[in-house]
């Protein structure tokens, strides 16, 4: 066959429901494309300890999946899997100027053995093995995220957060139920796959990346400047279809599993082969 893609998908809003069940047709159309020899991955905001599962429940073999925004690449080994590479930075400085602002906000960092160091429960985030600690503890060591749960204020109120603060040391992403989600900086989904792309020795324009949110944003670029495919789901942003090259339909319309079905389908084998 030609020279395989890598592809390169998003988890919330494009893999998954809001309920976490699947995206209609999205089982079936990875399985496609991994038997067709295409490289298959995730690109996620998510941690490693809550993407795993969906790599084993699409069965994916890729050797590669990029994990807390493009901070951590993991990578197989065997049966297991080992942080490939982790970017940290000192998250004394954001932390000081969030906490001035937002006070009565929950705080999480995730250092970089993937500990989850938290301030008070956050719903909705995986934090078995985590540690609960004081404000202070949080900017102990290095960390390769922070996240900032704040009830009561919206992807707006953020929005404005960040410009008031001058958080342009770090890379930010607004996740899609409204929590901010701050990585080293100059690092994105983005940053992250080209190393992969690098190690694999993939060609750039075979490069075709699906998601809905403000964090899929770096990795579109990077797609297109490579000269690839950067899928936007339907029910994504004004700003984040822009920055695709391409629009497919809303994820509870099956649009991830339309877009990976135009690419080339398995080679077909002849009666008698």
């Amino acid at each position: 066959m030609t020279a395989p893609w890598l592809v390169a998908l998003d988890v919330d809003g494009t893999i998954l429901l809001q309920d976490e069940t699947m995206s209609p047709g999205v089982p079936e159309a990875v399985a496609r494309l991994r038997d067709a020899g295409h490289v298959v991955t995730i690109a996620t905001g998510r941690s490693w300890m809550a993407t795993r599962r969906y790599v084993e429940q699409l069965e994916l073999d890729a050797e590669y999946v990029v994990c807390s925004n493009g901070a951590v690449t993991m990578r197989r080994v065997g049966d297991d899997w080992e942080r490939w590479n982790v970017e940290t930075f000192d998250p004394s400085p954001a932390l000081a100027l969030l906490r001035e602002r937002l006070p009565d906000a929950r705080y999480m960092v995730e250092l970089a053995s993937g500990q989850r160091l938290f301030t008070d429960q956050l719903d909705d985030w995986t934090l078995d093995g985590g540690r609960r600690v004081s404000f202070e503890e949080l900017a102990a060591e290095p960390v390769s995220r922070i996240v900032v749960v704040s009830p009561g204020h919206d992807e707006e109120d953020f929005h404005r957060l960040v410009a008031d603060a001058g958080l342009n040391e770090v890379s930010y992403a607004i996740g899609w139920t409204a929590w901010l989600d701050i990585a080293p900086q100059g690092v994105d989904k983005g940053t992250a796959l080209e190393r992969v792309r690098e190690e694999l020795g993939l060609v750039g324009e075979r490069v075709l990346v699906a998601g809905d949110g403000r964090n899929d944003i770096g990795m579109f670029g990077w797609a297109r400047a490579l000269g690839g495919r950067a899928v936007g789901m339907g029910q994504a942003p004004a700003e984040v279809k822009d920055a695709a090259s391409e629009i497919t339909d809303d994820v509870v319309d099956g649009g991830l599993a339309s877009a990976l079905n135009t690419l080339p389908a398995p080679a077909q084998v002849s009666a008698g082969e």
